[in-house]
């Protein structure tokens, strides 16, 4: 059976969810191929129903899919049942929401129980995809665009795009901490059980799995140290870590627990599904132990949560895939300081935010060379790590995009990917509304696209969608014109733009000239001697004034009555409507003397300018 599409997503991953729902929302015809009967991937299938990262800033979908999670269980607090996260909720409640989420968005065609088989192409542009399932059914999907979301980028290697698997070296990335050596080493996968309390005098424990050895899980906690060790916790801390609603518990412990090594996005479909056999393995005997050894026979395997024989999740916990190399690469460096190298300003092509820290899962492999990691501050993700260097057609979402090994360790997480995702759908989009390549599009009107969309671009934690100046101050800082701060904070990183601190004569002028220098030459205000002083409201607005060459007001030219100041620069800038949001004129007074806000100054540069689309982001996709 053939299949025609605007839109094709293979995956209904976390991050193949978003992006149908966006590119439906914006009117694209969407075909969505899941292997499995479940929509969500890691959020839901997978059973990494607890949310890390990114819990002071709900962008964009993932902020939609957290409040219809309060809603469901009552709120906020309802949902902070673990210590590991914020949010906690069940698999099937999740998977429900999303479901809904996708119809009705409308325009999109779930098909499920399908995996990739073969890239359909023509000199290197990706035309669609054949499918197969478990019955030997084929289908065939021809798009405008194609999205892969699998969680092992098994479209992209299909399609012959160049990728990295495992740790790069120092030599090649420069990145602190990473081996001197390159290998195939990717973090450990983890297949999650999902316990419930079937209270105190109930035995649920499962039959003895084959060749346990409970020292096998030898210093999971304090109750089975091996002695010596720092900063473990006791066993009731070790199981409340995943606690999530109706006294149920998400089993995905990282120290001596049920991760498992193996590289499953290189490996063919038989073998993927030898290695996930070996992995839930490692459950059953964790599950086991910590009800025989640690006293946990109340609790068993949820019998109402997976569709599952053993109640184990539908799929594994992938933390990393094959990553394609994509028009850039995320490097570590890029987060540590984003503003650092002016040559490389990826920040720019923002079109995804994330806080959490590099955290990396090695337990289970002997590495031959370990890593270190630095702390990092809040971060965002270039447009340009969704896009092949040599593929057309094709978007790349989930765990694939272009990222080192060190950065997949915090791009990785739950609503980065979610996303990555509502980027690509948008750009996929934009792409067939405008007959054009995903490489192609303008950065821009993604952008724009995404900010009206309710996103996060520069991670800024100090101000919210719901403040006047916030879509001004996310274009004005993707074009560099204001500089926020990072900072690392432990396991939610930081990113502050300080709206309400004042903006300095150097700024408003670096800014001016960015934009245009004849701005700079139209001003007549001595600002080379107010240096690097704070600038008052009345003296940025006349400097601003003058670099728009000095305009009459528009409102018949009536002068604005203040009782503080008269000045045909400020009688402009009320004549706009550009002053609604800080200007006193209830009181009728215009405080010329207060500081302008960096706020403010965003507001009126974006209004006045418009640098968002005057000056475009470096490194565009072409």
């Amino acid at each position: 059976m053939e299949i025609r599409s605007d839109v094709l997503i293979v995956g209904a991953s976390a991050s193949g969810v978003c992006a149908a729902i966006q590119a439906a929302r914006m009117g694209a015809n969407v075909v969505l191929v899941e292997e499995t009967d479940w929509v969500g991937g890691m959020l839901t299938a997978a059973g990494v129903s607890a949310i890390d990262g990114n819990h002071k800033l709900p962008s964009g979908l993932w902020g939609e899919f957290r409040e219809k999670l309060y809603a469901y269980y009552g709120g906020p607090e309802a949902v902070e049942t673990g210590w590991v996260s914020n949010v906690q909720f069940e698999p099937k409640v999740g998977e429900k929401i999303l479901r809904e989420m996708l119809k009705e968005a409308g325009n999109i065609d779930l098909k499920t129980g399908f995996y990739p088989i073969e890239v359909i192409s023509k000199d290197k542009k990706v035309l669609g995809v054949k499918f197969k399932n478990d019955g030997n059914e084929q289908l065939e999907i021809r798009a405008k665009v194609t999205i892969d979301a699998t969680e092992y980028g098994d479209v992209l290697a299909l399609a012959g795009c160049e990728f990295r698997n495992g740790r790069e070296a120092f030599s090649e990335t420069g990145e602190p901490g990473t081996p001197s050596k390159a290998d195939n080493y990717v973090q450990d996968l983890t297949y999650v059980a999902v316990l419930e309390d079937f209270g105190s005098g109930a035995d649920a424990t499962i039959p003895k799995p084959d060749n346990y050895d409970p020292e096998e899980f030898r210093g999971c906690c304090k109750d089975w140290a091996k002695g010596g060790e720092k900063g473990l916790v006791d066993k009731q801390a070790m199981i409340n870590y995943g606690r999530l609603p109706n006294n149920k518990y998400m089993i995905n412990w990282p120290i001596e627990g049920n991760d498992y090594y193996c590289d499953l996005a290189v490996l063919s479909r038989s073998e993927r599904a030898a290695e996930i056999e070996k992995a839930k393995e490692v459950t059953r005997r964790f599950v086991y132990f910590l009800q025989t050894e640690l006293g946990f026979r109340n609790l068993g395997p949820a019998k109402d949560e997976f569709p599952t024989d053993d109640g184990l999740a539908l799929i594994p916990y992938i933390r990393e895939s094959r990553r394609v190399k994509g028009v850039v690469t995320l490097k570590l460096q890029d987060i540590v300081d984003p503003y650092a190298d002016p040559s490389r300003p990826l920040y720019r092509q923002g079109i995804a935010v994330g806080n959490y820290p590099l955290d990396h899962h090695h337990g289970k492999a002997d590495l031959p060379e370990e890593e270190t990691y630095l702390p990092v501050p809040a971060f965002n993700v270039p447009y340009g790590c969704l896009i092949p260097q040599d593929a057309d057609g094709l978007i790349v979402a989930e765990k694939s995009i272009s990222v080192t090994h060190m950065v997949n360790g915090c791009s990785r997480l739950q609503p980065v990917v979610m996303q990555i995702g509502q980027a690509a759908g948008a750009a996929a989009a934009l792409a067939v509304k405008q007959n054009r390549n995903p490489r192609h599009i303008s950065i821009r009107e993604l952008q724009q696209t995404l900010i009206e969309a309710g996103m996060w671009l520069m991670p800024f934690t100090d101000i919210t969608p719901e403040h006047w100046a916030f879509k001004a101050l996310q274009r004005i800082a993707l074009c560099g014109l204001l500089k926020g701060e990072g900072k690392a904070k432990d396991w939610a990183n930081e990113f502050y733009i300080y709206p309400d601190n004042p903006v300095y004569c150097h700024e408003m002028i670096s800014a001016l000239r960015s934009i245009d220098q004849t701005f700079i030459n139209r001003i007549d205000i001595d600002w080379e001697e107010l240096g690097n002083a704070p600038l008052t409201r009345i003296e940025a607005v006349r400097i601003l004034w003058q670099a728009l060459g000095k305009p009459s007001p528009v409102n018949n030219g009536e002068p604005v009555f203040f009782k503080d100041v008269q000045d045909l620069a400020v009688d402009y800038f009320v004549s706009k409507g550009w002053a609604e949001h800080w200007v006193d004129f209830k009181n009728e007074l215009f405080y010329p003397n207060e500081p302008m806000t960096r706020a403010v100054f965003a507001f009126l540069l974006n209004a006045a300018l418009d640098p968002f689309n005057r000056i475009k982001p470096e490194s565009e996709n072409r």
